[in-house]
């Protein structure tokens, strides 16, 4: 792997899923803590949400594993580029790996706007 920035120029991107992906959380959270707090008919809705809550934890995982991995494998890379001590295929598997399970994290958000969408919409049909 001659280019061995290459995943570490990856992780900034990542991170802004990261960090976008906490706010999500944040609130998420917060709207749950209020739900809990009114004590009203709210169970349904509490497990909906706290199932959305458990989606949003699942991609941070796979997002900061994948963060992880491409910096593994650029320190790699970079550290073993003029040895060629480990074959230069460690870090493209190590790279094939963050990618994976970037595209894990990215596919959990995914199905987390998707429910979010449903859940209000349900809470709209449910107040009015």
């Amino acid at each position: 792997m001659e280019n061995w920035y290459v995943p570490i120029t990856i992780v900034p991107g990542i991170g802004l899923l990261l960090m976008s992906t906490s706010n999500l959380l944040l609130g998420l959270s917060n709207e749950i803590k209020g739900l809990i707090v009114e004590q009203a008919n709210y169970h349904n809705l509490l497990e909906r949400k706290l199932q959305q809550l458990k989606l949003l934890n699942y991609a941070m995982v796979f997002l900061y594993v994948s963060v992880a991995f491409f910096v593994i494998s650029g320190l790699i890379a970079g550290l073993y580029q003029s040895t060629h001590v480990m074959g230069g295929q460690l870090p493209l598997y190590l790279s094939g790996v963050g990618i994976i399970s970037a595209l894990m994290g990215i596919l959990l958000l995914i199905m987390y706007s998707f429910r979010a969408i449903r859940i209000k919409q349900d809470q709209f049909k449910h107040n009015f």
